[in-house]
C-alpha cells in the first residue's frame, strides 16, 4: 500500500488529505482510495469496480470523485466528509471473495478515516464481502443489518431535484405533459423512469446496455427507445437526464440540447470547467449532480445509525427545498446554479468543520 498526503483546509477548497494506492498481486486487486476532506466527519463515498484503461484513468475519475462526494455528503446535511475508491478491473472478469476481501483490509488499515459503500460495479452483497475484514463498510444486505440497494433514494432525490428544476423554470413542480430524455436506466435510471411515468411524462430512453433497455421496455411500454446517444440529445426533450457515467454535459451536447432542464443522477456530468456557464448562457437550467443525487449516500450513511426507510426517505425529499434554495440564489447572485452549490457547500464545511476544533476535554 501507497500513501501520499496532501494539505487540505476547512473551506474545502483545497487538495486532498490522502490518496491511497492499493495493490495485492495473488488475488489481482489493484484499487485507489481517495480522502479529499474529513473536516465534516469520516469520509463517506462508494466503491466503483470499473475496467479503466490505466492507472491514470483510474486516477483521474477517484480524485474527481471523491471532491464532489465531499460537496454532496456537505449539501446533504450530514457529518461526513467525502472520499471515494476505485478498482481496477472488469468486475465481471476479476471480481472474486479474495480481491474483496483484500480490498476490505486496506480499507479497515485506515481505521475509520474512510467508509465505503457501494458504486458502479459494486453492490449490497459485495459489501457484505468487503465487511468480513473492515468495520467500516456500509450499503450493505438488509438481512446483514444493511439499508440495500441504494438506488432507491438515488432516484427518490434526482426525482426530487427534477421537480424543484421544473417548478423554477415552469411555475410547477409536476413534469405530467413534459418529455425526459434519460440516458442510462441501469440502477437509477429505471427506478426514475417508475417516478416520472407516475407523475405523467413522457419518457425517452437510451443505454448501451440491452439487458437495461429490455427490462425497461417490459416494464413499460410505453417509453421511446432510441438507438444511440445522438438521437437522443437531438430529441425534443423538456429535461435531459444524464443517469451513466460522468462527462456528459459537454460543449458538443450543450450545442444540440432542446431541452431546458438538465438533471439526472450521474456523478461528475459537466465535462470540464466553464460548462455551467455555457448552460447558463444557452437558457439551459442545470440541478447540480452532486446536490440531486445525494439520496443514495442519505441512505446509507443512515444506515451507519441502525437504518431508518422512512428516516432516510424524509431527508431525501429534502433535496427538493435544497434545489429551490439554490436555483433561486444562482439567480439573485447572478450565477450558475453549479457554482450557488459549490458556495453553500463551502459554507457549511467551513462553518461547521471548524467546530472540530474545539477541545471537548475527553
Amino acid at each position: 500500500m501507497t500513501t501520499v498526503f496532501a494539505n487540505s483546509h476547512a473551506d474545502g477548497r483545497a487538495g486532498h488529505e490522502q490518496v491511497v494506492f492499493c495493490q495485492d498481486a495473488q488475488s489481482g486487486l489493484r484499487a485507489i482510495i481517495a480522502i479529499y476532506s474529513t473536516a465534516l466527519g469520516p469520509a463517506l463515498g462508494g466503491t466503483r469496480f470499473y475496467p479503466y484503461p490505466d492507472e491514470g484513468a483510474a486516477l483521474a475519475d477517484v480524485l474527481n470523485l471523491s471532491k464532489a462526494m465531499t460537496y454532496k455528503n456537505a449539501l446533504a446535511g450530514l457529518d461526513h466528509g467525502g472520499g471515494k475508491a476505485v478498482i481496477i478491473g472488469d468486475p465481471d472478469q476479476v471480481k472474486s471473495e479474495a480481491l474483496l476481501r483484500a480490498y476490505g483490509r486496506f480499507v479497515e488499515s485506515l481505521n475509520g478515516r474512510y467508509i465505503t459503500a457501494c458504486d458502479i460495479g459494486t453492490y449490497s452483497e459485495d459489501m457484505d464481502v468487503v465487511a468480513r475484514e473492515s468495520a467500516h463498510v456500509t450499503g450493505r444486505t438488509v438481512p446483514n443489518g444493511g439499508a440495500g440497494d441504494s438506488s432507491v433514494l438515488t432516484a427518490l432525490g434526482v426525482y426530487a431535484g427534477m421537480r424543484a428544476a421544473a417548478e423554477h423554470v415552469w411555475g410547477t413542480p409536476s413534469l405530467a405533459g413534459r418529455t425526459v430524455g434519460i440516458e442510462g436506466v441501469g440502477k437509477v435510471g429505471h427506478r426514475l423512469v417508475d417516478h416520472l411515468l407516475g407523475d405523467g411524462a413522457r419518457v425517452v430512453a437510451f443505454d448501451t446496455s440491452h439487458n437495461a433497455i429490455e427490462r425497461v421496455r417490459a416494464e413499460h411500454p410505453e417509453v421511446t427507445v432510441v438507438p444511440g446517444r445522438a438521437e437522443l440529445l437531438a430529441s425534443e426533450l423538456d429535461v435531459y437526464s444524464p443517469c451513466a457515467l460522468g462527462g456528459a454535459i459537454d460543449d458538443e451536447a450543450v450545442d444540440v440540447l432542446h431541452a431546458k432542464i438538465i438533471c439526472g443522477g450521474a456523478n461528475n456530468q459537466l465535462a470540464h470547467a466553464g460548462v455551467e456557464k455555457t448552460l447558463a448562457d444557452h437558457g439551459i437550467v442545470y440541478a447540480p449532480d452532486y446536490l440531486v443525487n445525494a439520496g443514495g449516500v442519505i441512505q446509507v450513511a443512515d444506515e451507519l445509525a441502525g437504518f431508518s426507510f422512512d428516516r432516510a426517505k424524509a431527508r431525501a425529499e429534502q433535496i427538493f427545498q435544497t434545489t429551490r434554495r439554490i436555483l433561486v440564489a444562482a439567480d439573485e447572485e447572478g450565477v450558475p446554479p453549479a457554482v450557488a452549490a459549490d458556495r453553500l457547500a463551502e459554507r457549511r464545511i467551513a462553518e461547521v468543520g471548524r467546530l472540530r476544533g474545539i477541545y471537548l476535554g475527553r
